[in-house]
């Protein structure tokens, strides 16, 4: 899945709507609650902050899910697994996140 898509899916995931890649690679949706389009899709995949409101989404099944998911991605299911998981990237946050509500599967 290519990080545009990814950033569609979990814009989706927070209650964006009718988010689309435009032609000069700016990717355009309607926020929450809103009805007009915006430019300012948040960059998930790159601002810790953008991935703190995402994560404000996620039930507490959501949030044990996400943790669980997230600790996978530094290969470690311990208690320092899960301290590791800490210190993760937007990245690391976006792929655990959309792992944890299915909106991709890894080998996307």
């Amino acid at each position: 899945m290519t990080p545009e898509a990814q950033r569609i899916a979990i814009a989706e995931a927070c209650g964006w709507t009718d988010v689309h890649l435009q032609d000069d690679g700016h990717l355009y949706g309607k926020p929450p609650k809103e009805h007009y389009y915006s430019p300012n899709v948040p960059s998930y995949l790159s601002d810790l902050n953008a991935m703190h409101e995402a994560e404000k989404v996620l039930t507490d099944d959501q949030l044990w899910m996400y943790r669980r998911k997230l600790s996978c991605l530094f290969a470690d299911h311990t208690d320092d697994g899960y301290l590791k998981a800490i210190f993760a990237t937007a990245a690391q946050r976006a792929e655990a996140f959309g792992l944890t509500l299915n909106l991709w599967t890894p080998s996307d």
